[in-house]
């Protein structure tokens, strides 16, 4: 059996493998759109629909098969998944009208068997609170990546035209392909897949509820944030990515904070997440100016810092190190699913009514989401009571 990697070891991997994907994708989920809309001339329903292609790629991949395959299998997936997007990455700086569709697939397809088997390999130290500690410091490099992409962005769109962003990213993929070597995959029991009911575990459905109440109106922003702030208030294409960079910068914070003091109880952390989501998405409807809303960003990012960690800490929580790759396979794809099903209808009601009042219909689905969560949020606090319980129970026999 290979040795289990020290809490350092997996640090060091995960942190700058994370930066490195996500960094770059999230350039490609908001860069794509503008290249879209003023290079290739697609309307808001193209651009809802390319989003969508992306993130159906990516469900496929991961929902159906990423959840699927033995641990050596992924390992070799995973590895030809990032040699594949560095080989795709700078051809999107020769993408017209049809090959943007084909390149998007494609990076959606890589994306999918990437970014859950990460979220994996930061789940598997034995200790909860280490283990814990380290999903928060995962989620952490998340955002990290979130503010130096856009920052990055920003900074080369100064001085160069919109595609050669694409060019300038290229380093961030291949340093992803070259640490795909080194991230450790869970061993299975007896060599065997092991079958897991994921839909019925009460951890899976806060997860999910949890990511629905965000990654819904996040799907949103990504999509048409940065076509509202230039069109409506002006922003050239620097200011643009530098107001997603704001935004970024207060999930980073809010991610820092979670890693300083990981969460017991996680249910309060979610009506408060929720709270912001719906005070965020007000400001944005009711932005006059693009100081409006900037701010309405810089609070929509303290929801979307705290959202995802205390979903994956909910599926880390009550599912075995052996039976997380389906969880997190599965809570992968339903994100991505998510991504397909809400820029398609996005653009439909962008394309009908514009894109203010789609922030202000959002505002009531969040609502619902937070509704259900109560329902079965205290499941997860009580695992932790009961884990704690155990530990004790099993300290005082050694005692």
């Amino acid at each position: 059996m290979p040795k289990r990697l020290t809490f350092l070891e997996a640090l060091l991997i995960i942190v700058p493998l994370t930066i490195a994907i996500r960094g770059s994708n999230n350039m490609l989920i908001t860069t794509i759109p503008l290249v879209a809309r003023y290079q290739l001339s697609f309307n808001n329903s193209e651009i809802g629909l390319i989003s969508a292609v992306i993130a159906l790629s990516t469900f496929i991949s991961s929902g159906i098969l990423n959840s699927r395959l033995s641990s050596p299998i992924r390992r070799k997936a995973f590895i030809t998944s990032t040699a594949v997007y560095a080989l795709i990455l700078p051809l999107f700086y020769y993408s017209n009208p049809l090959l943007v569709w084909a390149l998007s697939a494609i990076a959606g397809l890589s994306l999918g068997l990437m970014m859950p088997n990460v979220i994996n390999a930061a789940g598997l130290l034995e200790d909860r609170k280490a283990r814990e500690r380290l999903l928060s410091i995962y989620t952490l490099a998340l955002s990290v990546s979130l503010v130096v992409g856009p920052a990055v962005e920003s900074l080369v769109l100064k001085f160069y035209p919109l595609r050669y962003v694409f060019l300038w990213f290229e380093p961030f993929a291949l340093l992803a392909f070259v640490l795909s070597f080194f991230l450790e995959f869970p061993q299975e029991a007896n060599g065997k897949k092991v079958e897991v009911k994921v839909f019925s575990n009460p951890g899976f459905k806060v997860a999910v509820l949890n990511i629905l109440s965000y990654n819904v109106p996040f799907a949103t922003i990504t999509a048409f944030a940065g076509v509202y702030a230039k069109e409506a208030f002006g922003l050239s294409y620097s200011e643009v990515t530098a107001f997603f960079s704001a935004f970024f910068v207060t999930s980073l914070l809010a991610r820092l904070y979670l890693s300083l003091r990981p969460a017991e109880k996680i249910s309060g952390l979610i009506t408060f997440s929720v709270s912001l989501t719906v005070i965020g998405l007000t400001l944005a409807t009711l932005s006059g100016n693009p100081l409006l809303f900037l701010g309405a960003l810089l609070v929509l990012g303290i929801p979307h810092g705290i959202t995802y960690p205390l979903s994956v800490i909910s599926i880390s929580r009550t599912f075995k190190a052996e039976e997380r790759n389906a969880a997190n396979s599965q809570f992968f794809a339903i994100m991505m699913l998510i991504g397909v099903v809400t820029p398609l209808v996005d653009g439909v009601v962008a394309q009908a009514l514009g894109i203010r009042p789609l922030f202000a219909l959002l505002i009531p689905i969040v609502l619902a989401f937070l509704i259900m969560l109560k329902r079965h949020v205290k499941v997860v606090d009580l695992a932790v009571m009961e884990s704690k319980k155990a530990q004790k129970e099993k300290q005082d026999k050694l005692a």
